[in-house]
């Protein structure tokens, strides 16, 4: 970007904007790119941690609050700080984590059970694991209903109900996320739009898979067997696991013991089905549930004149790159829309179906989810567009 340059909307890694067009008409442009990109059948949007900063820590801020922790606990402050010593990034819990994992597998499989009852080493490197991991689960696990994130909650409420009324031809909005917090689900039930997250309803919610190739309908005709697809429905997957998602093998109907849970919680004999910070998770999303939501992510990718919104995400995570080059290696009719000045080779590459946006406009970012969604998403409610046709024919016929 040159110093005359505030706002890009680069195609192919070329930005379409020449120097004498100012940054009104460069922002009219994009929204009106934008709002042409929801014509297409496969809309899909791909959330990372930037669409909740502010109200879930940054890694940096995760970081400060997990070594305010253990200022607690000396003896684990102690093997912590050692630890960060003898790595190249300084303040890289991603690191520090993927260091203490390798380390207790090692000490697990070169010991037998017996001998890793008294296997100090073990228990210390565990008990660092159980606070870092407790302390960033107490992070993600904010109150949303509190006033201080009203203002984040309403940003996921007006996405909503921008997008997820499309027209009933097309197909229902896709969302996937890294994030492990819970702002999507408050919002979507806010709004009275249902979703389908890959979860059984009622009482006991297991994961099941195949609801994904699920919709609701409603009977176009009390009379026959009718049905259409109903407007406000979205599909979420949430690829990194979530916070109130567990381990539970209670159920034996069940083919998988990932259960949902209201309010979520930390137990000791529990375990949270969720991917940590860490250099290793790309191994770890190869387990269930994983395997199954990043398969739905590569198909969903694959399927013909989609497009991939993509918010608030680094492209830190190897496994999601790689499901997102691999579909515009094999699908010619993917487009990928980037919001964000990312350090990645894909921004680069000279293909026209890779569009990268990023800048400031009055001193906004505009590639900020908040900028985002309430000045360059399209409002495409199906209803509100059926309304305006009948007003239209209504004043053509007053005006006859």
């Amino acid at each position: 970007m040159t110093m005359t340059e505030k706002i890009l909307f680069k195609q192919g890694g070329i930005s379409i904007f020449t120097d004498e067009i100012d940054d009104d008409k460069r922002i009219e442009t994009i929204k009106s790119r934008i709002k042409e990109m929801f014509n297409m059948k496969n809309i899909n949007f791909l959330f990372g941690s930037g669409t909740s900063v502010g109200a879930i820590p940054t890694m940096n801020g995760l970081y400060d609050s997990v070594v305010t922790r253990l200022k607690s606990h000396k003896e684990y402050l102690i093997e912590f700080e050692n630890i960060e010593k003898r790595i190249k990034n300084k303040k890289n819990l991603e690191d520090i984590l993927g260091i203490l994992y390798s380390y207790r597998i090692y000490q697990k499989n070169n010991f037998d059970e017996k001998e890793n009852e008294k296997n100090d080493e073990l228990k210390k490197c565990s008990g660092l694991i159980d606070i870092i991991e407790d302390q960033i689960f107490n992070e993600i696990n904010i109150k949303i209903n509190d006033i201080k994130y009203q203002s984040y909650l309403n940003l996921y409420q007006t996405f909503y109900l921008k997008l997820a009324l499309r027209n009933k031809d097309l197909s229902r909005l896709n969302i996937f996320t890294t994030n492990n917090d819970l702002f999507n689900e408050y919002a979507l039930d806010s709004v009275n739009i249902h979703y389908i997250n890959g979860f059984s309803r009622g009482i006991n919610r297991y994961f099941n898979p195949a609801l994904f190739n699920y919709t609701y309908s409603k009977r176009m005709d009390t009379s026959i067997e009718k049905f259409e697809p109903v407007e406000n429905m979205v599909y979420l997957y949430k690829i990194h696991g979530s916070i109130n998602w567990i381990e539970d093998n209670t159920n034996s109907n069940s083919f998988f013991n990932i259960k949902e849970i209201n309010e979520p919680k930390r137990e000791k004999d529990i375990e949270n089905i969720l991917i940590y910070p860490t250099p290793t998770k790309q191994n770890k999303s190869l387990g269930s549930p994983y395997v199954e939501l990043f398969r739905e992510f590569q198909k969903k990718l694959l399927e013909p004149h989609s497009i991939l919104f993509v918010i608030g995400y680094s492209f830190s995570d190897e496994h999601v790159n790689n499901i997102i080059y691999q579909a515009l290696a094999t699908n010619s009719t993917i487009n990928l829309v980037i919001f964000g000045e990312i350090n990645n080779k894909v921004v680069e590459i000279a293909d026209n179906r890779i569009i990268n946006i990023f800048g400031e406009y009055k001193g906004e970012k505009i590639n900020y989810f908040s900028y985002i969604v309430n000045n360059l998403l399209p409002n495409i409610d199906a209803f509100k567009s059926q309304d305006n046709l009948l007003s239209e024919f209504i004043n053509s016929i007053k005006v006859k």
